[in-house]
């Protein structure tokens, strides 16, 4: 069975070798889309029964581990000198860096990376991170997939 529990957040961001608009800082509301598989867990009398993983479980270890460190705050490339030293030059600015380029496809890399030890058989069912899409427009994103992950 595959579950997906959705989160959002707001961060800025700047792809700093694009041709066009996004070289330039702006921000995003970003979707995250978490997709679990597991079994269904048969446990008659347990808060779990009936479930891969409680809907509100999915959504406090991505919102512990993703979305509260990069809600508000401007993703940069640890190699975008002039943007880290800018934002270093503001007291308390919650600037996350990164060891890659901002794009979607790279966060929701990283995002399945962080993320997928935490999920991994939780509750004994063979739960797992099987996709996380992030959503950069309503109409843009990109998906990291368990088949393209190292296990």
């Amino acid at each position: 069975m595959r579950i997906t529990r959705r989160l959002e957040f707001d961060a800025g961001h700047r792809i700093p070798d694009h041709a066009s608009q996004c070289r330039h800082l702006h921000g995003h509301r970003y979707a995250l889309e978490i997709t679990l598989s597991g079994g269904v867990i048969d446990a008659a009398g347990q808060p779990v029964n009936g479930m891969v993983m409680d809907f509100a479980d999915v959504k406090a270890v991505a919102k512990a581990h993703i979305v509260d460190e990069w809600d508000h705050a401007f993703l940069a490339y640890r190699g975008d000198h002039a943007v880290i030293d800018f934002l270093a030059s503001m007291p308390g600015h919650k600037t996350v860096v990164l060891d890659c380029v901002p794009t979607a496809e790279n966060l929701a890399s990283e995002a399945f990376r962080i993320l997928d030890p935490l999920y991994r058989d939780t509750y004994g069912n063979h739960l797992r991170l099987e996709r996380v899409r992030l959503f950069e427009t309503p109409n843009c994103w990109a998906d990291a997939l368990r088949e393209d992950a190292a296990d």
